[in-house]
């Protein structure tokens, strides 16, 4: 099954890249964590990780068990710019957990190899 994009490529690239040059006002900032999430869930697909970005967005992905109710036991967590950096490759997955910008629980809720997606 294939994710399901709201952001056009085009879209999601252009908020990436002004992100990238410094841009953080909300409707930037949203649609590039939106976007990436999706860009996740693409190439992740799947239901047994949801990995949060307050207030913007959630996808799940990686493939396992079904969560369906309930807090899911394999759950990222953590805000727009930890995850933006992530997604881009400025932030490195392990300082990132080490330094508590992300919070990562349950044994599939590991994304180092799937970052970063650019």
């Amino acid at each position: 099954m294939t994710a399901r994009r709201r952001i056009s490529e085009a879209d999601g690239q252009a908020a990436l890249t002004a992100w990238r040059a410094g841009a953080t006002d909300r409707t930037t900032t949203a649609a590039a964590v939106r976007f990436s999430l999706e860009e996740l869930s693409a190439r992740a697909p799947g239901n047994s990780v949801e990995v949060r970005v307050p207030p913007f967005g959630v996808a799940q992905c990686i493939e396992g068990p079904r969560h369906t109710r309930g807090t899911p036991p394999n759950v990222v967590e953590t805000d727009a710019p930890t995850w933006l950096g992530l997604a881009t490759g400025s932030i490195s997955w392990d300082d990132a957990v080490a330094g508590s910008s992300v919070s990562a629980s349950g044994l599939r809720a590991d994304l180092a190899g799937l970052l970063p997606l650019w």
